[in-house]
């Protein structure tokens, strides 16, 4: 298949972000990322983000979107927002505590993101959900992440993170086999037992295999790198992982 783009969830460099938004995505260019993950939009317009990303040859991967922006009246307003910033990818970063208590409410939250997916269709776009660890932690004797993405449409989006769920005790590989086609955009995040400042290829994560499952089952269409530990300076260890990647063949 055709090489898989890599991209930078920004939430990476936030920090460094709500100081100087338009020099992270030069240098995040200048690092050789194809695109970016917006998580928050620092003051700046669709048409201007739109435009940086446009001046520096980078695409957008994706979104993390809280759930009730697309709720009610909120929902035209970030439909017409990533109309503007040209964004496919609506990804729900967190499911809010009361929604997930029980397997009743994954079984409803699953439902709800049924009809959000018909309702961004028109639009070309599409929802998803990203997980954290908890998904990985039985509940009423199944996996929340497996009662959410069992029973939710295939175009809902599956964005796997790696390393978060590693950390909840679950195999990413093996929810990258049990659900085919449903990856569409990935975190790449390391996991070690051993050091939690790890970078990507540092740590515990099957990286070979994940690609192999991304690429030919996966339907993948981005790579997102994500770091939330940092041995160095954020964008420093942005770089580090990118290399670290291509050093992999990526």
């Amino acid at each position: 298949m055709a090489r898989i783009p890599i991209a930078l969830q920004l939430y990476s460099v936030r920090h460094e972000c709500e100081k100087d938004l338009p020099r992270v995505i030069e240098a995040v260019a200048e690092m050789g990322y194809e695109g970016v993950e917006f998580a928050g939009y620092y003051g700046y317009s669709a048409k201007d983000l739109r435009r940086l990303l446009d001046d520096c040859g980078l695409q957008v991967a994706g979104a993390h979107v809280p759930l009730d922006s697309l709720l009610g009246d909120a929902f035209e307003r970030t439909i017409e927002f990533h109309q503007a910033l040209g964004n496919r990818f609506l990804i729900v970063p967190w499911m809010p505590e009361d929604r997930r208590a029980d397997r009743q409410g994954w079984l409803q939250c699953a439902r709800l993101f049924d009809e959000l997916a018909e309702k961004v269709k028109p639009y070309g776009m599409r929802v998803g959900y990203h997980n954290h660890d908890f998904e990985f932690k039985p509940l009423d004797g199944e996996l929340p992440w497996d009662i959410f993405f069992g029973s939710t449409r295939e175009d809902v989006v599956m964005q796997l993170d790696t390393g978060n769920a590693l950390q909840g005790g679950g195999q990413p590989t093996a929810f990258l086999e049990k659900y085919p086609g449903r990856a569409v955009t990935v975190h790449l995040k390391e996991y070690s037992a051993a050091d939690e400042n790890a970078l990507i290829g540092e740590g515990d994560v099957p990286w070979a295999e994940v690609f192999r499952l991304c690429e030919r089952v996966g339907g993948t269409q981005w790579y997102i790198v994500e770091q939330e530990k940092y041995p160095y300076e954020p964008l420093e260890c942005a770089r580090r992982c990118l290399e670290a990647l291509k050093a992999m063949g990526k």
